[in-house]
Parts: structure tokens; C-alpha cells; sequence
């Protein structure tokens, strides 16, 4: 080969006998990285069967376009979604280069060496950009490694939600974060460094330009007087190579596996697994999770994605409200007791120790040895799943698609078929099955709210109707929301819609007593609503509650195509459009919206309550935490049933209405949720905000700005 032309020797100066040295070593790199997989894949085998191969090119797609730009990090912290930009695409090409050089020596050479094509121009672009995006790797190390030694984020605090701080040790997840960080760090400066001591050897003109952090290397360790000639390429070469070597044998043991398995978790990753939850499996001897077979391969694969980023612990509301619950425990949790039970004790290097008996054990190996031990209620801890909100924060923040909420909705199951509830929701889960509403009210009481009124919505059971109002029960029974239904009943009833109701027909879609756990009672009450909705003579549908609004759309199999499902806001966005509803005057002041969790996250209807408030002339200011982002009130997924967790003034809908009065200038906090306005109008008064701070119903701006005639009862109870 002439000398001229670009190139250089893989194995320069080490000679036969350190090559075959390094041939041994890798192979045994190999083994333990494909041990460590193939236990992993083992593990994931006694997983329930899920179908999440539906649609695979669109998948693949859809997962390669998210990493390819990194956008489930950056949509929420810039500084990190840059910094793991960088490093991602600096490991990818840095490993792809790895791979073409394995390829042309270990493969091309022994079979026909005039095929190499490791020479030339190719060689020139290879060594540019392997400089270029190795220096952005470590660029981008340096940013993480500022950002979790000097940030002091919550996010990355690992002190648990549910325990006190001398019962428990994780200094191992510590550990492990900065042995990442450090291991890809040093692979990639002893790599520059391998370079510039082979420069300075020959000095090769091309490599000037084409090998730019390689020539300043070589420049650098000249002034220092090592060259490549003397051994210090020859102790640096091996420094270089056994870190990289232990770097594979070490990723599927650690934090670093996510490298290995969150493409194929965004792949298989179901965006509608919350908002249509799975009904229990046919062949399970009860419903819940009580054993590890339980377990979907998904969800153990859910288990094993996570690499403790700490973004669902510092959104998740229960947990910023001081209950006793975080996300990232729960996964953390399930992931080393199933470790344990499945593949061994010591299965990963990051692993939270517990005190048994004054010593410290590692917590899966000690849980997996219980006899008898329950899931939901022993591992996961009774008032952690009861504190949380069922709000999808956690999941809609999760940049490798971890599903948190099927989980914890399958560990209540559980608790639920043991009666591992408290009083207030057994009291209203028994109401649900009794009477059709958690209120324990009579079904001839649900439509009491319509005496106010001066006229009678239709019947959609006798006559047919464009539109069928399903109200949600909170709607119809709560005496503080009656005279807001009545307000809502007018401005349809101004617009010329034609609308009906079912009156005492309706019942509880079962939207809240399924995220609690109670799956039997979901499906009586929604075979019972779809015989109704059947009888019913109706084109579309709308509700006023987002929870029932959710579970109508996505769960009851009503679409299929026949009917329209809109929240009452995107009705009323709609009407305020057509010129069917013409505001009379435009509202003054600034005002902020509260986005709920099951209109937003849920079903991403952002801008339909916004176009509303538009068009009726107020100023929206928008609260820090908004859209995606909101913060829940506290009373989904059944909290609105259940007694109170946790201190006084630390409840998430205290927090909310704090934020919402810290605005300069707004006066008034408007929900669109039944739940939202309960929740926060008994968190003015528990705040002593309530003189600073209004809460108000969309439908009560529409309703003022319209100059409808206004009645003495528009607020207040209507009398059985």
C-alpha cells in the first residue's frame, strides 16, 4: 500500500501475541454483555403475552424520529435534552464507527484484502467525523455531569416518598450514575489520547486536517515529550481498551441497559394504555397483580427502561404534595424484586439496600425471600397506591414510554378483591352499585336540577335529538354545581341546540370506580349505560365532565364512526365559531385556565377552552404549569372518594390555587371540570384565598357574557 495514501494500523506496535491478548478479552467483553441480555430476555418471557406488534413500520418510525431529535427530553428541560443529545449521537457514531473498522479488519481482510476499503477518502471523512462527534460526547458528559453534581434538581434526588431516610440506603444508585458518566467519559479521552500518541509517531500531513482533536492531542503530548514510539502509547492503548471492553460487559447490569432497550420500549410503547386501561386477563385466577407472571413483558420491560431520571418523581403531584407515593419508587421497586425472583440477587450494580436487623441487604434479594408476600399493599405500599391520582403526568413526562398508570390500576385490583379499601370509597363504591352515583342519591333525583330552569330539555329516550348532554353525576347531585348545569342548559338552549338528556336513566360511567380498582363494577355500569345509549335516539354526544367524557370516547366502544364526542367546551368552542352563540358584550379582567387532567393529558383538548375565553374578551394569563404540564386538583383516579393522605395545606389542589393566585393580576381561576371546581373552591377557604381568588366554570363566563337573564337561583341548589 503506498504510504501516501490515508490509512493507518489497527494494532500499531503491539505486536501478535497483545493482539490475540485483546481478540480473548473482547470475546469474554461479548459473553458477559450477551449473558446479562439473554437473562434480561428470560426474565420478560414470563411475562403475560400483549399485542404490541400491531402496526410495527409505523412504530419504528415513530420511535426512530423521537430519538433521532431527542424530543421527549427537550419538550421539558432544554439544557438536558442538549446535553443527551449530544451524547447520544456522539456514542452512536462512535460505535458505528467501531463497527466499520471490526467489519473491514475482522472481516473484509481475511477474505479478500483488495476489498478494504478503510483507506482513502473514505478514511479522511471517517477520522473527521469521529473527532467531530467525539468531541460533542464528551461536550455532552461534561454538561450532565455539571448538571448532577451542581444543579441540586429534585428530580435527582433519590430519597423515596414513603420511608423514613435511616431505614434505606441507595448511595448505589449514586454510583452508578457517575460510573456511566465516567466510563464513557475516560473510553473517550484515552481514545483522543490513543490518537495524538500515534500522530506524534509519524507525523502524517493529512491528519492535520482530517484528524483535527487528534493533531492538538499529538501537539499537546509532544511539548510534554511522549511520543508515540515510547510505551507510553503502548500503556495508554490498553488503558484505552479495557475500559472500553469493561464499558460492554458492564452496560446490561446498570443504568447504561437503557442504551440496549428504550428504543425498543418507545417502539412498543401504547400512547392509549391509560386512557383505555386493560380489563384483567381472561385466565386470571383473580383480578389484580399478585406474582410476577402477572406482569405483561411490556410492563417488565417498562421495568428495566427506566434509567431513574427522576421526571415523574418531580411532576407527579401526590409526591410534591408530601404523600407518600412517587412513580419512580413503584418502578424502581417492581424492577429489583423481579430482578430478584427471576434472574438473581445481584442481577444489577445499582440497587437500593434496606436495614433488616441492623445490617444492610439488598432490597430485592430481601423482599424476594418473604414468604407470602403481596404485591399491592407489601412490596408497593397500601397508602402509595391509594395516593395516587391516576393524572398521567408521570407518563406524559416519561422520555423512554414507561406506563405507570396500568400498573398501579392493576396493583389496586388487587387491594380492591382483598377489600383493602377505605371507608369513604367503600361507602361510595357500594353507592355506584346501589344507585348508579357515589352520592347515594335516587336515580329520580338526577335530573332535580332542571326545576330552575324555564323550560324542559327534551327527553332523548322518547324524542330524537342532535345532541344527547350525558351530565356526569357530580353535575347533577353536587348542590355547588347545579346552578352551573342550569347555566350550561341555558346557553345551549340560546344557541338553538337541539339537545337531550336521559334524566334518571343516567348512571355513573364508571370512569373513576375503574381506576380505583373496582373492574367488576366498570362493567355493570357500562353494560348498563350502553343499553341505555342504545334506546337512546341521538346523533352526538357531549358531557360535561372530562372523566366521564374519557371513558365515554375511549372505553365504551360507542364510536365506531356513528357519533361525535366532544367535551361541553369544544361544543361551546364550536357555537362561539358558527356565530350560533354571540357574546352580548366582551368580559374585562385576566383570568387564568386550569387544564384538567383527563381533558388535557388524557385527550389533548387544549385549545377548545382557550378559544372560548378568546372570544369572550378576557385576558388569559397562563399559569407556569399548563396544558401538559397542568397540575392535577388531587381528585382523580378516586381520590375525590377517599379520606385525606398527608399534612394539611400540602394537598395538590392547595398547591394549585396558590399558583393560580401568585399571578399578577388574575382575580378568577376557571376549571372545566365538575371535580376541578369542588376541589379548588374547598381549597380557597382551606388557603384563605378565598377574598384574593374566584373560581369559575367556563360556562359561567359564556353565560355572563351573553347577558342572558340572570336568576336568583343561578348558583344555588335546586330543592328535591
Amino acid at each position: 500500500m503506498p504510504p501516501e495514501l490515508p490509512t493507518r494500523e489497527v494494532f500499531a506496535g503491539l505486536g501478535l501475541g497483545w493482539e490475540l491478548v485483546f481478540y480473548v478479552l473482547s470475546v469474554l467483553a461479548l459473553l458477559v454483555f450477551c449473558w446479562g441480555v439473554y437473562v434480561r430476555l428470560r426474565k420478560y418471557r414470563r411475562g403475560r403475552a400483549v399485542n404490541r406488534f400491531d402496526r410495527l413500520p409505523a412504530r419504528i418510525v415513530h420511535a426512530a424520529q423521537l430519538v433521532a431529535r431527542n424530543a421527549t427530553l427537550t419538550r421539558t428541560d432544554l439544557y438536558a435534552g442538549l446535553g443527551h443529545l449530544a451524547i447520544m449521537w456522539g456514542f452512536i457514531v462512535l460505535f458505528l464507527g467501531t463497527a466499520i473498522l471490526t467489519i473491514d479488519y475482522d472481516l473484509v481482510r481475511p477474505l479478500h484484502p483488495a476489498w478494504r476499503f478503510w483507506k482513502g477518502d473514505f478514511y479522511l471523512w471517517y477520522s473527521l467525523l469521529l473527532d467531530l462527534f467525539g468531541v460533542a460526547l464528551l461536550v455532552g458528559l461534561i454538561l450532565m455531569a455539571v448538571r448532577r453534581g451542581f444543579f441540586r434538581l429534585p428530580q435527582l434526588d433519590y430519597r423515596r416518598a414513603d420511608a423514613e431516610a435511616e431505614s434505606y440506603d441507595r448511595a448505589l444508585y449514586i454510583w452508578d450514575d457517575w460510573i456511566f458518566l465516567g466510563l464513557l467519559f475516560f473510553v473517550t479521552l484515552t481514545g483522543f489520547l490513543v490518537e495524538g500518541l500515534r500522530i506524534s509517531r509519524d507525523w502524517p500531513a493529512y491528519e492535520e486536517a482530517w484528524s483535527p482533536v487528534g493533531w492538538l492531542t499529538a501537539g499537546w503530548v509532544a511539548r510534554l515529550g511522549v511520543t508515540g514510539g515510547n510505551p507510553a502509547h503502548f500503556y495508554v492503548w490498553w488503558g484505552h481498551a479495557l475500559l472500553a471492553l469493561g464499558f460492554v460487559a458492564y452496560i446490561p447490569y446498570s443504568k447504561a441497559f437503557h442504551l440496549v432497550i428504550d428504543f425498543a420500549n418507545l417502539v412498543f410503547h401504547d400512547e392509549d394504555t391509560a386512557r383505555r386501561l386493560p380489563a384483567p386477563a381472561v385466565d386470571a385466577a383473580a383480578p389484580g397483580y399478585e406474582r410476577l407472571e402477572d406482569f405483561t413483558w411490556k410492563e417488565l420491560l417498562d421495568l428495566d427502561a427506566c434509567t431513574r431520571c427522576g421526571r415523574c418523581h418531580a411532576t407527579c403531584p401526590a409526591q410534591l404534595s408530601e404523600l407518600p407515593f412517587s412513580p419512580r419508587d413503584l418502578i424502581l421497586d417492581l424492577r429489583e424484586y423481579a430482578d430478584a425472583l427471576a434472574i438473581a440477587e445481584r442481577a444489577r450494580l445499582d440497587q437500593q439496600r434496606v436495614k433488616v436487623d441492623g445490617r444492610k441487604v439488598l432490597f430485592g434479594a430481601h423482599v424476594a425471600a418473604l414468604d407470602g408476600l403481596a404485591l399491592a399493599g407489601s412490596l408497593i405500599k397500601r397508602e402509595s397506591l391509594w395516593s395516587c391520582t391516576t393524572c398521567m403526568a408521570c407518563m406524559d413526562i416519561c422520555p423512554v414510554g414507561v406506563e405507570h398508570v396500568p400498573v398501579i390500576v392493576q396493583l389496586r385490583r388487587a387491594l380492591v378483591q382483598r377489600g383493602e379499601t377505605d371507608e369513604k370509597l367503600t361507602e361510595a363504591l357500594v353507592n355506584l352499585g346501589r344507585y348508579g352515583n357515589s352520592f347515594g342519591q335516587s336515580e329520580r333525583k338526577r335530573a332535580v336540577w332542571t326545576q330552575g330552569l324555564e323550560f324542559r330539555p327534551k327527553d332523548a329516550r322518547q324524542e330524537p335529538v342532535q345532541w344527547l348532554w350525558y351530565l356526569g353525576e357530580y353535575a347533577c347531585y353536587h348542590p355547588a354545581l347545579q346552578g352551573i348545569t342550569r347555566s350550561l342548559a341555558r346557553v345551549l338552549h340560546a344557541a338553538h341546540l337541539d339537545y337531550g338528556i336521559l334524566y334518571e336513566t343516567e348512571r355513573n360511567t364508571g370512569n373513576d370506580a375503574r381506576r380505583v380498582g373496582e373492574e367488576g363494577l366498570f362493567e355493570v355500569l357500562r353494560e348498563k349505560n350502553t343499553q341505555t345509549l342504545q334506546q337512546a335516539k341521538f346523533n352526538d354526544l357531549f358531557s360535561t365532565d372530562p372523566h366521564v367524557y374519557n371513558t365515554l370516547k375511549n372505553e365504551y366502544n360507542l364510536n365506531h364512526g356513528r357519533h361525535r364526542i366532544l367535551h361541553y367546551t369544544e361544543l361551546l368552542a364550536e357555537l362561539l365559531t358558527s356565530g350560533r352563540l354571540r357574546p352580548a358584550r366582551r368580559l374585562a379582567g385576566r383570568v387564568t385556565y386550569h387544564d384538567p387532567c383527563y381533558l388535557g393529558r388524557y385527550n389533548g383538548v387544549y385549545d377548545a377552552p382557550r378559544r372560548v375565553l378568546k372570544a369572550l374578551g378576557v385576558d388569559l394569563k397562563e399559569m407556569p404549569r399548563s396544558r401538559n404540564r397542568s397540575f392535577c386538583c388531587g381528585g382523580g383516579g378516586g381520590r375525590v372518594w377517599m379520606e385525606e393522605i398527608g399534612e394539611a395545606h400540602a394537598r395538590p389542589s392547595e398547591s394549585r390555587v396558590r399558583e393560580a393566585a401568585a399571578l399578577d393580576g388574575v382575580r378568577t381561576l376557571v376549571v372545566a371540570c365538575p371535580k376541578d371546581y369542588v376541589m379548588f373552591t374547598d381549597a380557597l377557604k382551606t388557603t384563605g384565598l378565598e377574598g384574593r381568588l374566584a373560581v369559575k366554570d367556563l360556562t359561567e363566563l359564556v353565560e355572563e357574557a351573553l347577558a342572558l337573564e340572570e336568576r336568583s337561583d343561578s348558583h344555588a341548589g335546586a330543592q328535591a
